[in-house]
Parts: structure tokens; sequence; C-alpha cells
């Protein structure tokens, strides 16, 4: 029976374009894991946005001196542009603008309050003094306590992960002014995260199938012991406060970005035309839920909003939290939106097509540690391993149908050994890939299936068609016929990863239908079955960089 499927995908800030850390670390692996479940025949719900209450936002708002909305509409439109042309296939990719959002926020909030989890407390925050304003935790930056790092936020310490209160930083410093804040009293509503620190321990320690190191992360956090955390803020940006006399403070990003993916499940149904059909993949306890994150955001997913539907009751908590690492650009410096420092995505999409990329960065996904990006690989990725490997297989087998069956698969009897043998590899394949990729390991899918790519060259060298032609049609009838239906094997195994170059071929296989549709197994291409010419599905990258890479 067809499973349900719910992934959630981390919300970018809509105040900066994206880049290719964010591409490695969170958008490609959910979507390479959706097309997967989809293929699979499984009912998948993928559902995200653009941030847009975040204080990054407001900081960048305040740098030009426009209203954040001007940030907001500029940054939104380049993410979507990046969707679409680096083929994410989001069920719905929203904002936290709606009026649905707000909605869902502040029932959220209301549960929680109704349940003893939210609580008002009064507390000296930072405050700058030439500014006269109160400084979120984005506007303050001072050395992280815990680590020593310089440049720490008011929120968290990008270096080591620790979550953060500004007032914790050492030698702070206001991003408005550069001044040093003074502190001064302000009240506002605490989650209390502490009434849940057993349970949160209990669930997480059984969470054996998470990757190391969130769980490794996860556990010490919570073995650390966890402090209640506000959730609004001196603001004027945000979802609105639903308490009197907080009419001028905002519910604060962090709390409501995570609500997101409910919100957003919320909105999916609605514009369906059902509005309860986002129930089961929140409420059904067989469906499993996977959010894709990178590593900086491992405890607001695996502590803070797990402890948020607990406390709202009724909803299910994560499944897996497959946080990656980082991408670097250099040897020693991470990607960054923040410093402004990496490969951005449009920059990237224009000079190369969204499959190679796609292709490359799956090479290098930071699964279990960081990796570097760098162009010189992605060029000899395209020329030594995609075209090579695969490309080339696929485009000289439909030329030789071509060239001496008339385009026209040809009809084969009884199989010869070594046939019989690269399609049970081929039918096996579709286990070995399928299960690295329902695990969250796409770089060992991607590794299953050139496997099976290169034993088909090897098959297709061994018998040599092209020379067998001449003295047995017969043999070079099964050789290609027999190579055509594991090309076709490799083009379902392949698709997560490279969508669009798989239809293609799918279209020149003269199949009919959607790929998407094909189903996560085995089939034959029916003898008989008339071929479009050979389009090459890769374009060798001639460049400077070509040479570097020798």
């Amino acid at each position: 029976m067809p499973e349900r499927i719910l992934v959630c995908v981390a919300w970018p800030y809509a105040n900066y374009l994206l880049h290719v850390g964010q591409a490695a670390g969170a958008y490609l692996p959910s979507d390479i894991f959706a097309r997967y479940q989809r293929l699979k025949g499984n009912d998948v719900l993928m559902v995200s946005g653009s941030d847009c209450h975040g204080t990054p936002i407001t900081v960048a708002a305040d740098k030009e001196g426009v209203e954040p909305q001007v940030i907001v509409d500029r940054y939104h439109a380049k993410i979507l542009e990046v969707w679409e042309r680096f083929g994410i296939s989001y069920d719905l990719y929203t904002t936290t603008l709606t009026e649905n959002h707000y909605q869902v926020t502040q029932d959220v909030f209301l549960k929680l309050k109704e349940n003893g989890l939210l609580y008002p407390r009064t507390e000296e925050y930072l405050y700058d003094p030439q500014a006269d304003r109160f400084l979120p935790d984005r506007y303050v930056e001072g050395t992280c306590p815990n680590c020593a790092y310089p440049e720490a936020r008011g929120d968290q310490c990008d270096n080591c992960g620790k979550t953060l209160d500004a007032v914790e930083l050492i030698n702070p410093r206001s991003k408005i002014s550069g001044a040093t804040p003074v502190l001064k009293p302000s009240e506002h509503y605490f989650l209390r995260l502490t009434a849940m620190e057993e349970r949160l321990k209990e669930w997480a320690g059984k969470q054996s199938h998470w990757r190391r190191n969130v769980l490794n992360f996860t556990l010490g956090m919570l073995n650390e012991g966890l402090k209640d955390r506000a959730i609004t803020r001196d603001i004027a940006w945000g979802v609105p406060v639903p308490v009197d006399g907080y009419e001028n403070k905002r519910i604060y990003v962090w709390f409501d970005a995570v609500i997101g993916y409910l919100s957003a499940s919320k909105e999916w149904a609605a514009r369906k035309g059902d509005p309860e059909a986002w129930r089961p993949y929140w409420e059904d306890p067989s469906v499993r839920s996977y959010y894709f994150i990178g590593k900086d955001n491992i405890p607001f997913h695996t502590v803070i909003w797990p402890m948020m539907l607990m406390g709202y009751e009724g909803l299910n908590v994560p499944y897996d939290v497959p946080a990656n690492q980082y991408v670097n650009f250099s040897a020693t410096q991470k990607q960054s939106k923040s410093k402004g420092t990496g490969n951005w995505m449009l920059d990237l999409l224009e000079s190369y097509a969204p499959d190679v990329v796609r292709f490359y960065l799956t090479t290098v996904l930071p699964e279990t540690n960081d990796t570097e990006f760098r162009e010189e690989d992605l060029v000899r990725a395209n020329n030594d391993v995609l075209i090579a490997t695969w490309g080339n297989l696929a485009n000289r087998v439909i030329s030789m149908i071509h060239r001496n069956f008339g385009g026209i698969v040809p009809p084969v009897g009884a199989l010869s050994p070594e046939s019989e043998a690269i399609l049970n590899d081929a039918r096996a394949a579709f286990g070995a890939v399928g299960g690295e990729f329902g695990a969250c390991h796409f770089r060992g899918g991607l590794q299953e299936a050139l496997r099976l790519a290169q034993s088909a060259n090897k098959y297709l060298d061994e018998r040599a068609p092209w020379k067998a032609v001449k003295t047995d049609t017969p043999h070079a009838a099964e050789t290609l016929a027999t190579a055509l239906n594991v090309i076709n094997a490799l083009k379902v195994l392949l698709h997560p990863v490279l969508p669009f170059s798989t239809a293609q071929l799918h279209e020149d296989l003269g199949l009919g239908g959607d790929l998407r549709q094909h189903g996560w197994e085995y089939q034959a291409v029916p003898g008989g079955t008339t071929l479009a010419p050979a389009r090459p599905l890769y374009a060798k990258i001639e460049t400077e960089l070509a040479g570097a890479s020798a």
C-alpha cells in the first residue's frame, strides 16, 4: 500500500540570493527524496516557503532605508526563480506573510498558552542607547561564551552551533550603530522548554535511525539542560501577539518559522479545495515526516519544534531530521548568506545546465562531514563522469539502433548468460539505489546507479555490437536491446537526481506518458518500439576550468 510521506524543507529568509551551500544542504536532498518517493507510488506532500519575518530582513531594510516588504518582494521572486530553474518540485512553496500563516501561528501560541507552556516574564534585554530601541537577537553580535568565536549572533553561534540569548554574548555590539548595548527591562512570553525536557529526552533517545551528528547534538543539548526561551520581541515586523497589552510586540521569528510547515500544509489543503486534506499528514501516527535542514538548524527541529508539537497535542513529531553539514567554497570558509560569501545559485544556473549542477552537488552533498565546492570539479564531473559514464552510453546505443535497425528496437529471443546477468543487475539496482535514497543517503544512491552504468558500458564494450552487426545480426540485436533496457532502468534510477535530462530521454525512448508515473521498478522497452533520433543529454564544457581539472 502507498505510504504518506511529509517532506518539510527549511524556509530561507527572503533577504538574499540563494547560494550552493543552501542548495546542497537542504533543497536538493529534499527534492531527490520527494521525487524518489513519488516514483515509488507514495503519497508525498512537500512544503516550504520564504521566511519573511526574520530580523535579517529588517536589518537589510534598515540598511537600505526601505520597508521590509520591499526586501521580501525582491528576494522572494529570486527564490522562486531558483526553484523553477533548478527543478525543486514543491507541492506548495508559500510565505510567512499569508493570513493563513498568521492564524495558524496564533492558534499554536494560544494552545500552548492554554496548556501552560507559555508564560509572561520580565527580563532585561539589550537596548541601543544611540538608536533608542531594543535590539532583537540578530541586531547584536559579540563573542560566543561557549567557543569564543568573535562574530557570534545574538541567537546562535555559527561556529559551534550553540543557541544563545543575546545577553550571553561577551563584548556585545549593536549592528545598527556599533554602540555597546545596555540592559533594559521588558515583558515577554516564554516557551516553557523545561517542562518537556524529560519527555524530549525519552523521545530523542529512541531515534536510532537519525544521523549520528544530529542525534549526538540533540542528546547533548538535552543532557546539558534546557532553558525557557522568550518567543516575543519588541519589534514591529512579524506575527502580532494575540494577547492584550502586547500590541507593540511581535512573535519572534524562530517560533513562527517552524510553524510554517503546518501552516503551509493547511494552505495546500485549502488551495486544492479540501481544507481537511492536511490532517492525515500531521495526525496519522503511521505517517513519516522528514525535515531537511542545515546543521545550524538542528536544535530548532529536534528540540524546540518537537516540544511545540507535543505541547499542542495530537500532531506528529518529526520522524527524521537528515540535517547536512556545510559546503565550503574555500579550504577554510563556509558558504554564508549573512557574510556574503559563496557561489550564488542563479549565477551558477546561468553558466551550467540544471542537471549538471544537480549531479555535481549530489556528489559533494555534506551528509556526514563538511565538503567543498570547486567549479573545476563541477566541470570534471560533467565531462568525465556524467557524459563519459552515462550520457554517452544512452547516446551511442540509441544511435546504433538507428544506424543498424532503422531506429526500431529489435525483438530478441533467448538471452545469453551475460545479457541475463546485466539485466539482473538492473533489476537489483532498484533495491540498492532505493535503499540509499530512502535512508537519505543520496550520494550513495547516485554511486549505486553509476555502478550499473559502468557495468553497462563494460557489457557493451565486451560484446562490441558495432562489430557483430556485420557478421552476427542477432548477437548485435540482443546486445543493443539489452543495453537499451538497462538504459531505461537507469533513466528511472537517475531521475530523482537528473529530472530534466531523464525526462528528455524518456521522450526519446518513445514510451509515451510521463516518466514520473513510471514507477520505481524495472520495465523493458518492448521490441518494435520506435526511438526518436539520439539527442545528447549533456554538452561537454569547454572552458579554462576544464583544463585546470585535468
